[in-house]
Order: C-alpha cells, then sequence, then structure tokens
C-alpha cells in the first residue's frame, strides 16, 4: 500500500511526455507549497521512463508561486546513456511554468564504500533536541504535520525569540509517517525542509526559494536524517543555504545549495 507522500506525488501519464498531478495542500507552509514537496513531485515525473533510478544531480529554478490543486508537468529527455540520463522537467499551471528543472540520474550502488569520506556534523543526540511543534489530536499544520523535525538546542534559539547570532541550524528530519524510509523523493524534500537560516540571525518571515541545485551522493539507509545548514552571506535581501544530509549509518546521502529572498 502505498504512503501518503507516495500519493501526494504521483504523477499520471498524460501524454508522450506529459504527466497530471495534484498538487496537495498538506504540504503547505502558511500558504505557499513547500519547495522540497514541488521538487520531490518533478522528480517522479522526470524519472518516471529513465533508465536510472537516482537522481544525482539536479537544478530547480523556481519562477512563480503554484497553489493546490491540479497541474501538469512536460518532461523532455535530453540524453539517455549507459552511466547518466538527463532531462528537462518543467511545471505548469494555468499555462504558465512555475517551476523548472534539469534532473541527471544514475545508478548508485547501495553498498558501494566512498573511497573518502568527511566528517559529518556535531549535533546533539535526538533524544535532547527540540520538537518545535506542539502535537495536537488534529496534528500541526501543513508541512510540520508531514514532516517529523528536531531541532539541535544550540541553534534552534530563534525558537524562543533568542536567536543564534550566525545562520546555521542543525538537526534531524523525517517523514511522520512510518514506515516511510528516505528515499531519493524524501531527499528531495529533506534539502529544503529547515527552516529559512536567517531566522537565526532574526530575520524572520517566509523566505521564497529563488534556486536550488542538490547532489544525491549515497541511497541512505533507513531512519532519520540529520541535516546542517549554514550560510556564508546574507546581503541586500538575498542569502545562501548550503545543506548535508547524513543517514542513520554515518553517511553522507545528499547536498544541496540554494539562493532565495529574506523573509518578508
Amino acid at each position: 500500500m502505498s504512503t501518503t507522500f507516495e500519493r501526494a506525488t504521483a504523477v499520471r501519464r498524460a501524454g508522450d511526455g506529459v504527466y497530471d498531478v495534484e498538487l496537495d495542500a498538506a504540504y503547505s507552509m502558511g500558504g505557499p507549497l513547500h519547495g522540497g514537496y514541488l521538487m520531490a513531485t518533478l522528480l517522479r515525473a522526470a524519472l518516471a521512463d529513465s533508465p536510472h533510478p537516482h537522481p544525482v544531480a539536479n537544478g530547480f529554478h523556481f519562477l512563480r508561486t503554484p497553489r493546490p490543486g491540479p497541474a501538469r508537468v512536460r518532461v523532455e529527455r535530453l540524453k539517455s546513456g549507459r552511466t547518466a540520463a538527463t532531462a528537462r522537467a518543467t511545471l505548469i499551471q494555468d499555462d504558465q511554468v512555475v517551476l523548472d528543472s534539469l534532473v541527471s540520474a544514475g545508478t548508485l550502488d547501495p553498498v558501494a564504500e566512498p573511497d573518502w569520506l568527511g566528517e559529518p556534523p556535531e549535533i546533539a543526540p535526538i533524544e535532547k533536541c527540540e520538537e518545535p511543534w506542539t502535537l495536537t489530536p488534529d496534528g500541526p499544520p501543513g508541512l510540520a504535520g508531514q514532516v517529523e523535525f528536531r531541532h539541535d538546542p544550540e541553534t534552534s534559539g530563534w525558537l524562543r525569540g533568542e536567536p543564534l547570532g550566525r545562520p546555521e541550524m542543525r538537526g534531524y528530519v523525517r517523514m511522520r509517517e512510518q514506515p516511510q524510509d528516505p528515499d531519493p523523493y524524501v531527499l528531495a524534500v529533506a534539502t529544503d525542509a529547515m527552516p529559512p537560516i536567517v531566522f537565526g540571525i532574526g530575520k524572520m518571515g517566509w523566505a521564497p526559494t529563488v534556486e536550488l541545485t542538490w547532489h544525491m551522493r549515497a541511497v541512505p539507509a533507513p531512519g532519520w536524517l540529520a541535516i546542517r545548514v549554514v550560510g556564508r552571506m546574507v546581503a541586500d535581501g538575498w542569502f545562501d543555504e548550503d545543506v548535508e544530509l547524513w543517514d542513520s549509518t554515518g553517511r553522507l546521502v545528499a547536498q544541496a545549495r540554494q539562493m532565495a529572498r529574506v523573509g518578508r
């Protein structure tokens, strides 16, 4: 039986290279749909006929804000080779392009050992990390009802009105519905899961992503994903985010970088 997340990101073939989708309001953030959820939906279409299952290099440009409801994904196959296949996937709603992407897929060996791997970030044990949402019988609203977070107390002062003073967040993330292993589509959500890191310097509000590039580095093991997000500069209304995702075995499974606007 499929999970809630699989149904929310499902694509239905409507023709050659054309897929219908139903964008789910459950993955909203106080109005706008979550960027990681939109990326996961496009990836379902881009990989539907790919000879390779893993989105190893992916670039997304967020052009407009889609609304929940029907939309369409158009996929153009650009290359299909033995080691990589590339496609362009475009999300269209009301005859307007709202999200454009290039997806390069490969086939990763789930048991391959890295030739070299840096140290994972130091994050407080999960039992000492904070759940930012108060759970009720109806559950938390929007994205927080679908994705479970644990924030490292050292970088979560913004939750208490005491920002850290630098753009950095650490913690853990997983889908609330279990079992939902961290497959490539969950990784897409997780690369954009943390609140904007400018919260760490007291700049609150919705911070729209303009461009996000992420790489799948390994097939993740089941369990929580450890996440570290840092920024290098906040200037003139723009900021960057660098993301690392590590699986429950301590392996680096995804990296991302995005440019976004400071919240308004």
